[in-house]
């Protein structure tokens, strides 16, 4: 892994926890190297069924390392569309090829591809003094991780724009509201109410949790005919097993009960 992030499993949880507080989590490619190894492991383990990304100290993450930028101002542009598809970018297609949930917990400060990275995961849950910004503007930039892609999907392209096109800050309370974030919780609440759902969804029948993940991406790709035959066959295979005949059996036997 690396010094500044530090991956663990507990109770069907992979957490991966950005810890660079004294640069607000910024990344650097080391980071980065050891966030989308993280990802690899928890897309093949089978002791992991949900995964959870938060941050150290007071940010969430600040995007890349400005100071790590800046000695790289001489590069040439194929270089540098490079190293964005083989470092930064490597953690938006390596989640998209994990079809189990992944969770951000907002702790703090979110900027830039800071931002963009808690985007692309599937449910964002934020500290109640939590704020995010799209900063590219600031430092004459395009959002180069994914961003652009991520962030109109969940708030809409005109006000994915404003914000693009403004750098100004959102609390909470308003990224809830325009849904960039799924909830908010106070700060000292925020990780025991994440872990909550975490492990609860951890406990959930695998099979379905990872179809419904697949069958909601490929959905928004997809048109109704063809959503329609995938699910049926999901529906087909996830009738097949044991776990779902046991708990048809409880269920039925709780009504009898009651």
């Amino acid at each position: 892994m690396s010094e500044h992030l530090k991956f663990s499993v507990e109770e069907g949880v992979g957490t991966i926890l950005l810890d660079r507080p004294e640069r607000m989590n910024a990344f650097t490619f080391e980071m980065i190297a050891a966030w989308t190894e993280a990802l690899q492991r928890c897309r093949t383990d089978p002791a992991v069924k949900v995964v959870v990304v938060t941050g150290a100290g007071e940010a969430f993450c600040s995007g890349g390392d400005i100071v790590e930028m800046g000695d790289r101002l001489g590069q040439k542009p194929a270089q540098r569309k490079a190293e964005l598809f083989e470092k930064v970018q490597r953690i938006p297609l390596t989640l998209e090829d994990i079809d189990k949930p992944v969770i951000a917990a907002l702790n703090g400060v979110a900027t830039g591809a800071g931002l963009d990275l808690a985007l692309m995961c599937d449910l964002r849950y934020a500290a109640r003094s939590a704020r995010f910004a799209e900063t590219y503007m600031k430092v004459g930039l395009v959002p180069g991780a994914g961003g652009a892609h991520f962030l109109p999907r969940l708030v809409g392209a005109s006000k994915a724009l404003e914000l693009f096109l403004t750098g100004d800050f959102v609390d909470a309370e308003e990224a809830q509201r325009i849904g960039m974030v799924n909830k908010v919780f106070d700060a000292d609440k925020l990780m025991d109410e994440v872990t909550a759902i975490a492990r609860r969804i951890a406990r959930a029948p695998e099979l379905p949790v990872r179809f419904i993940k697949r069958a909601i991406y490929q959905g928004l790709r997809s048109d109704l005919r063809t959503s329609l035959d995938l699910i049926s066959s999901h529906y087909a295979v996830v009738t097949s097993t044991d776990e779902h005949k046991a708990a048809v059996e409880r269920f039925i036997a709780g009504r009898g009960k009651g």
